[in-house]
């Protein structure tokens, strides 16, 4: 229970009286006289006489009427949703009062269309309507009455026909009061009578009734509050205020005193009731009417005041409307919420502005100002953990710096540590503020709060993570800036935690194997020379997993578990490398194991682990053991992973000396000259003349190094010439003149040497010259014989004898073709296969082939490039020069190879006989 005496008492209502309007507001505006009844809504205040006429008072003040009843209008309802008035008035005394219902949208004769009359008491049972209230549905209408009955109209009250009339409750105390409550799809009826409260819930079919009190109100000291307050039913008995839900009663005011009206007004309490007489006046006729209005949220009084009589009080248009006996009309207009709010500010009410603000819904700035000016207030009056929290409510609205700046006094570093907390929890924060609040953890040494604030789960994080760290890592606390770190995710600066102030590489290196494989890779290369120089063997392990078939190993930090999420990822071995520049043991294992796992491994990785072997060969001093590394590397070698890196694997060899490798690469290279000459610097004579013999075949030119080699020694060498001049005279390498120019130079050298190989080489000579004798005689014997065909064919007669035709190899017959070559044709077989008039088809084939050769060594007769290569590499450079003498290179031939005009083969013996000593020519060669 709330007692009204400790409420306080303000103005925030200003009371105006209403002028009239049609005397230029000189006079006050006057109401009709004998007012019974009155209701506002849907735009207009209306108001019953004793008369029985209906008065509309509009917007603008001004009156109309039209005639109801014959006697009196007792009740009216206006609908705040709906045109629709609802009245209860009497024609005539002593009978049956009436119910009509008005459609104030339609005229009937200049007055409202009154759509439906019935007797308001059902079988004329001698008692009088006591108060009357309609669904705004327009589906429910109930009536009071004062023998404590109440009948339910429930269909569509505008019509006789679709409605249902029946008595819903029967008493013994007089109704006062009825009111209706929709929530949802369900419908209550509340009933006040003088002696207790019920409500029926109309939805239900047996409409369940609840007994809500014992005690109720009089007359007009009823109302249905709105959703503000839950709808709840508001009874106003002589001691306290009651509100009630429809099952249940609700609070209580403990306002005492006499009500005569009770209305409900925007989240205002409205009541009329008798005014409090003064000390020691106790005259009847001091009796006024005081009107008060609570805020019921606030716990205020926001109006109070006197009146001589109050007929009603009305709410339209914005305002309250003040009837008074003496038929004025006074208006209370409620100031905005700004004028409320600066009289409270200054009385220093601001938790009442605080809440007044929240149930006049003001927007949150106006809210965040307020919270402000109180936390100023305080402030200046110390109270700093009062302050703190209010301005822990600006957050948001308010810049932070404002209060931030007021507590970086030492002394009130708690108040700024609670400020920022609030800050970091509406996630405002940002990184100046997270380290300031870290800050004032480390300088309160309040570990527990640090680690709960540290500690809150990833999706309430209110602070930027990778500032808290830096700031506890330079705090020194190191276990929480690994937490953290470790908690969100930041692995860079866990490892970095780790490594460079804990030292703790074994874990740091157990953290990476826990990574997804980017990151675990990512990690290796920029950590991976500090761990390989503490941790190597772990190191070297975890990098095999990297480059083979890493799988992270576990749970991720944060409870994701992603094992087997990278298993197919390989790192690149090579970049890894660097990493064992002084770890070779640990670097020649991890190639090896790459090589034995992955046979395509990067290039560099055989080039290194090469290195590695050629280097451990030259420093080996155990001979077995330097045979076996020999071994290793000669392996290595012959993998074939060097064919695109030859010259970097044969630097690598000469570099470290190691001659079966250079060698192993020359031959590869096909470097046959190079093996040759490695084995002159080395003055192996018999290694030379066995690389001649291997490689001579591929490299002729091996052998004439060799014996220039050989004639250029001091020494004895005449075992190795011997051997050289043998093949050269086998293979014709060399003229004979060249190998005594050759070994002049050598002084031990004698004619001995030389002697079988020259006197071989002049027999051979010798019979070559035969040989070409023998052929010349041949081709002189055929040249004449050619000259004396040519001589006949000039001077005698060509005498055709051919009896048959060359092609269908049948008797000859006129018309026939004949040839000087010799082949005769019947004409129609001749048209049918010549391609054209002037050669013979049968001859042609073959002519054309010579032709084609001579159009070739035409063609080729300056390829000088061509000749110069045939020349150097021939065995005998003679025969070439005379193969293309015969080509005609060396002289320029005009053929001609088509006949100048006529298609008959016979137009021109000449051309005949050129075509003929051509075609001779090359039956021959």
């Amino acid at each position: 229970m709330s007692t009204y005496q400790q409420w306080r008492k303000f103005v925030f209502f200003d009371k105006e009286l209403v002028k009239d309007p049609t005397v230029d507001g000189a006079q006050p505006f006057s109401l009709p006289a004998g007012i019974s009844a009155c209701d506002a809504g849907k735009g207009h205040m209306v108001l019953g006489d004793m008369d029985g006429r209906i008065w509309f008072v509009t917007r603008p003040f001004q009156l109309s009427s039209f005639q109801a009843y014959k006697s009196l209008v007792t009740h009216l309802y206006q609908l705040k949703q709906h045109s629709i008035l609802v009245s209860v008035g009497k024609d005539e005394n002593d009978i049956n009062p009436l119910v009509k219902v008005w459609n104030l949208d339609k005229r009937d004769s200049g007055s409202p269309l009154c759509t439906r009359i019935f007797s308001a008491i059902p079988g004329n049972r001698p008692t009088e309507v006591s108060c009357l209230t309609v669904h705004e549905n327009l589906n429910f209408m109930a009536i009071g009455f004062a023998d404590g009955s109440v009948v339910l109209l429930k269909g569509d009250i505008t019509r006789d026909r679709h409605s249902k009339t029946q008595v819903l409750h029967e008493g013994v105390y007089p109704v006062t009061g009825l009111a209706f409550r929709q929530a949802g799809k369900t419908t209550h009826l509340f009933i006040a009578t003088t002696g207790n409260v019920q409500s029926y819930n109309l939805s239900v079919k047996d409409y369940q009734r609840v007994d809500l009190a014992n005690s109720g109100c009089s007359l007009r000291c009823s109302a249905i509050s709105d959703p503000s307050q839950d709808t709840q039913f508001i009874v106003a008995g002589d001691e306290c205020v009651y509100l009630y839900q429809p099952d249940d009663h609700g609070p209580c005011f403990a306002f005492e005193g006499k009500k005569f009206i009770t209305h409900w007004y925007r989240g205002y309490l409205i009541m009329v009731t008798k005014e409090k007489k003064s000390p020691g006046v106790d005259r009847e006729d001091t009796f006024r009417h005081e009107l008060t209005i609570y805020d019921l949220d606030n716990k205020l009084i926001a109006y109070s005041a006197t009146f001589d009589y109050i007929t009603d009080v009305l709410a339209e248009w914005g305002s309250l409307y003040v009837l008074t006996g003496d038929q004025k009309l006074c208006v209370l207009q409620e100031k905005d919420t700004q004028t409320k709010l600066e009289m409270l500010f200054k009385k220093n009410l601001f938790m009442m502005a605080i809440n007044l603000a929240k149930s006049q819904h003001l927007d949150s700035d106006g809210l965040s100002e307020i919270f402000r000016q109180y936390g100023d207030h305080l402030y200046n009056k110390s109270d700093h953990d009062g302050a703190i929290q209010q301005y822990i409510c600006t957050i948001g609205k308010l810049e932070p710096s404002y209060v931030i700046r007021k507590f970086l006094d030492a002394q009130r570093i708690h108040n700024l540590t609670a400020y920022l907390q609030a800050l970091h929890q509406h996630s405002l924060a940002n990184a100046d503020h997270t380290t300031l609040l870290l800050n004032c953890y480390t300088k309160l040494k309040d570990s527990s709060k640090l680690e709960e604030f540290i500690k809150t789960s990833v999706s309430e994080v209110h602070f930027e993570v990778e500032t808290a760290i830096k700031v506890l890592r330079q705090a020194g606390y190191y276990s929480h800036a690994v937490y953290l770190a470790e908690k969100h995710s930041h692995h860079e600066w866990y490892l970095k935690i780790q490594l460079e102030d804990i030292k703790n590489y074994q874990e740091a290196l157990h953290y990476i194997g826990k990574l997804p494989f980017s990151e675990a890779e990512s990690n290796m290369k920029k950590y991976g020379k500090t761990l390989m120089h503490h941790v190597p063997t772990e190191t070297t392990k975890l990098l095999k997993a990297l480059c083979t078939s890493y799988c992270p190993s576990g749970e991720f930090p944060g409870g994701r578990d992603i094992s087997g999420a990278d298993e197919q990822k390989r790192a690149n071995s090579e970049e890894f490398i660097p990493i064992f520049a002084n770890n070779p043991r640990e670097l020649k294992a991890f190639l090896e194991h790459m090589i034995d796992v992955q046979p395509n491994s990067p290039q560099g990785t055989y080039d290194t682990l090469l290195e590695l072997h050629l280097q451990d060969w030259a420093h080996e001093q155990d001979p077995q053991k330097k045979k076996k590394l020999q071994q290793e590397a000669i392996s290595l070698l012959k993998s074939g992973n060097f064919r695109d890196v030859f010259d970097k694997a044969l630097v690598l060899c000469q570099m470290h000396n190691f001659k079966d490798g250079v060698l192993y690469l020359y031959e590869q290279g096909q470097l046959f000259q190079q093996i040759m000459h490695y084995h002159m610097q080395n003055e192996e004579y018999s290694k030379v003349i066995e690389a001649c013999e291997r490689y001579g075949d591929r490299e002729i030119c091996l052998w004439e190094q060799a014996l220039s080699y050989f004639a250029r020694k001091e020494e004895d060498c005449k075992e190795y010439i011997t051997a050289v001049l043998k093949h050269i005279e086998q293979n014709n390498l060399m003229p004979p003149l060249l190998v005594v120019q050759t070994l002049a130079h050598n002084s031990t050298a004698t004619l001995s040497v030389v002697k079988d190989y020259l006197i071989s080489k002049l027999q051979q000579q010798s019979n070559q010259v035969d040989q070409d004798e023998r052929k010349i005689r041949q081709y002189r014997e055929d040249t004449n014989k050619i000259r004396q065909e040519i001589e006949e064919l000039k001077t005698s007669a060509k005498i055709f004898q051919k009896t048959k035709c060359s092609i269908c190899n049948h008797a000859l017959e006129i018309p026939s073709v004949h040839f000087l070559c010799g082949h005769s044709f019947h004409q129609h077989c001749f048209e049918s296969y010549s391609e054209n008039d002037s050669e013979c088809p049968t001859c042609m084939p073959e002519n054309r082939k010579v032709m084609d050769m001579i159009r070739v060594q035409e063609q080729k007769r300056d390829l000088h490039d061509q000749f110069q290569h045939q020349l150097k590499c021939s065995k005998d450079g003679f025969s070439v020069i005379a193969d293309y003498f015969g080509r005609g290179v060396f002289n320029k031939l005009t053929l001609i190879t088509d006949p100048p005009g006529g298609k008959m083969p016979t137009a021109s013996i000449d051309m005949g006989l050129q075509r003929d000593l051509l075609m001779h020519s090359k039956r021959n060669l």
